[in-house]
């Protein structure tokens, strides 16, 4: 394998699949298996889900919510996700444990890079919910963050797009797509990879990132074995 050590970010709407929330047991079942596929050969894997299939906070906020209140409800909604993960992950055959990153024993081991990295090499899953643990920040902050921590090789960030392109591809039928592009070209070209403050994490800290189409089946065993698919973004 190219990568012998990922941070994966999913999305949490990618959860829904066809429907507007929830969890689809399809699309569950479908990301455990390319997950314990992975970890199973070798690959020490993190994982880093969102929480907007079941709660978003910027959109809390606009309803009413108190924007810290909104977004503590956002960590709670990843660890939802984290725990229907860890449970298919396990039920596809490889090692899965729930990292937490505000105390909730027993529902999810308290965050600690030490105890992640050692679970890592001993090829458990670790999938790290609750956000950073604050409120104003995003999972793509969270995910570029614990990237950093653990030294991952790589963020693998999986959508529903096979790639980084010049404009949205479900809106504009004339978008290109880029195989590779520069930091600095995606700032000066103003694509909306991540929020800025991940974007700049993983630039700063020479994190390269891969955008890829996790929907399609074997795509992230296709990725982890250095095949070019999706875009990669380096400095």
């Amino acid at each position: 394998m190219k990568y012998s050590r990922i941070l994966l970010k999913l999305s949490g709407e990618s959860l829904s699949g066809d429907r507007n929330q929830g969890i689809s047991n399809h699309v569950l079942e479908e990301y455990a298996k390319q997950v314990a596929d992975i970890a199973l050969k070798g690959c020490e894997v993190a994982i880093v889900i969102g929480g907007g299939n079941i709660f978003r906070g910027l959109s809390g906020t606009e309803s009413g919510f108190d924007r810290v209140k909104g977004d503590q409800m956002g960590m709670l909604a990843t660890v939802i996700n984290s725990l229907a993960l860890e449970s298919a992950i396990i039920k596809a055959g490889a090692k899965a444990k729930v990292f937490t990153a505000i105390r909730m024993e027993p529902v999810g081991e308290l965050y600690n890079r030490d105890r992640v990295t050692g679970d890592l090499k001993n090829r458990t899953v670790c999938i790290i919910s609750g956000g950073t643990g604050n409120p104003f920040f995003t999972t793509d902050t969270a995910s570029a963050l614990r990237a950093v921590e653990i030294g991952a090789d790589v963020l693998l960030k999986g959508t529903r797009v096979d790639g980084v392109y010049t404009a949205d591809p479900e809106k504009d039928p004339d978008a290109k797509k880029f195989d590779s592009i520069s930091f600095e070209e995606v700032i000066e070209r103003r694509l909306k990879v991540m929020d800025s403050t991940a974007f700049t994490m993983c630039r700063e800290n020479n994190m390269p990132i891969i955008v890829f189409d996790m929907n399609t089946p074997g795509n992230l065993m296709k990725v982890v074995n250095g095949l070019e698919i999706g875009t990669l973004i380096c400095n």
